[in-house]
């Protein structure tokens, strides 16, 4: 018998091809016993920051002695890091024979993001996890992840992005995030903007469903000695630190926080002590991702106008340096412009690269972009190329920093021999050094 081919079964469904509908997931799940009603889940979606908010969440709940599915997207450099159960991902051979399983059960072709959701809720199955933490892939209401039925849903923001699918306004596109909304069910948001947050609020009281708010019903504060309080609805924890950089990292940690706080009457109990050590060792590549220090170099996924928003922040308060060298890449059905408009006035060099995708916007294009907004920049071929010359241009007081597309990062990463998050305290390679 042949033994099955996992890589190309994957290749075959091309990973950039999307169906908004559950029809064919449910279908597919039902054949299999419908896995993703075995275990409590949380499901979290949001323009930005739900993938830290589900790491965080995670990580808690580890150390709270709960055997914890997470599943989150895209991947970086393995697409196994998507399935984990407490931090560690699904084995080669167990997920050859998951997909193996689930290319057998399909009448109906299923997409990629589908087969591998399917994946992740027969591993979590089988593994008998406590509970799982779920990202919502893009949009909520007809994601596949929102298959499930779970304890509690979060829509950490809002804002521009994936429009062709999701809607022109906030509005629009609020109205999709609040679809992961359930029945007499729990909805935390860190939303803000008044039209997006009325829609929720909407979806709310049509589904008999709590709201509660970032700012108003829960938050996370600073103090003087410089750790973190959460107050909550009913719970306070004090001396708190986030290891993921970034002070909209707070934000994310107060709606895990919070999402913990609402799964206790479920049986989650989570003391202040297992959430100081799920926090402290929370780990999530490339969101302000410290790859190297001298000169220091940092690699974020932000991929829209409000990532590179963030990113901005981050690089005006957090960072001191004395120039900034930018790597810049990006998709081209991503408001790219938009973004160079708001990071490239912050760098004092400007380094645009293709990156190896289909939808890619190619240098040249960034290339004249960068020159019509009134700035000069120069191009490489690849990221190797891009590394090699922001290499030759900084001296050790300066910042490196690559960002535009989680593509980009992947790539990066992937060139240098180290890595060290923000909670780790790995020697980093000596300027220059990068492995091509």
């Amino acid at each position: 018998m042949k033994k099955f081919d996992s890589r190309s079964y994957l290749a075959s469904l091309n990973i950039d091809v999307m169906r908004f509908g559950l029809e064919t997931v449910a279908g597919l799940l039902g054949k299999l016993g419908n896995p993703q009603n075995s275990f409590p889940s949380i499901l979290i979606a949001g323009t930005n920051g739900k993938g830290s908010t589900a790491a965080m969440t995670a990580s808690i709940l580890k150390a709270a002695g709960y055997k914890t599915g997470l599943y989150t997207s895209p991947h970086l450099s393995d697409v196994r890091e998507r399935i984990l159960v407490n931090g560690k991902m699904i084995p080669g051979r167990e997920f050859d024979n998951l997909l193996a399983r689930l290319a057998a059960a399909g009448s109906v072709p299923a997409t990629y993001f589908e087969i591998l959701t399917a994946a992740a809720f027969l591993y979590f199955r089988r593994r008998q996890v406590d509970i799982a933490v779920l990202e919502v892939g893009l949009g909520g209401r007809l994601d596949a992840t929102n298959i499930c039925q779970p304890l509690v849903s979060v829509i950490t923001n809002i804002a521009r992005d994936h429009m062709a699918i999701l809607g022109n306004t906030l509005s629009e596109i609020a109205q999709e995030k609040a679809g992961i909304i359930k029945q007499n069910g729990i909805c935390l948001t860190g939303v803000r903007q008044k039209k997006a947050l009325n829609v929720i609020a909407a979806e709310c009281r049509h589904r008999h469903a709590g709201l509660y708010r970032l700012g108003v019903d829960f938050k996370i504060t600073g103090k003087r000695n410089g750790f973190l309080t959460y107050a909550g609805r009913k719970t306070r924890v004090d001396n708190l630190t986030v290891p993921l950089a970034g002070r909209h990292q707070l934000d994310n940690a107060a709606l895990a926080l919070a999402a913990l706080e609402a799964i206790e009457p479920a049986g989650f109990s989570v003391t202040p002590d297992n959430i100081r050590r799920g926090l402290q060792k929370t780990n999530w590549p490339a969101r302000l991702e410290v790859l190297q220090r001298n000169p220091f170099f940092i690699v974020d996924g932000a991929h829209n106008p409000a990532g590179i928003s963030v990113l901005c922040r981050a690089l005006r308060k957090d960072f001191s340096y004395r120039r900034l060298i930018l790597i810049f890449g990006a998709l081209a059905d991503k408001e790219y412009c938009r973004m160079l408009r708001k990071i490239a006035p912050l760098a004092d060099r400007i380094i645009v690269t293709g990156i190896e995708s289909g939808r890619a916007v190619t240098a040249d294009e960034l290339q004249e972009t960068v020159r019509k907004l009134g700035f000069q920049a120069k191009k490489t071929v690849n990221v190797k190329q891009a590394l090699t010359l922001a290499a030759e241009l900084a001296a050790s007081c300066d910042l490196i920093c690559a960002a535009g597309s989680l593509y980009l990062a992947a790539a990066v990463k992937h060139a240098f021999p180290e890595t060290a998050s923000c909670d780790k305290t790995t020697r980093l390679p000596k300027k220059g050094v990068f492995r091509f």
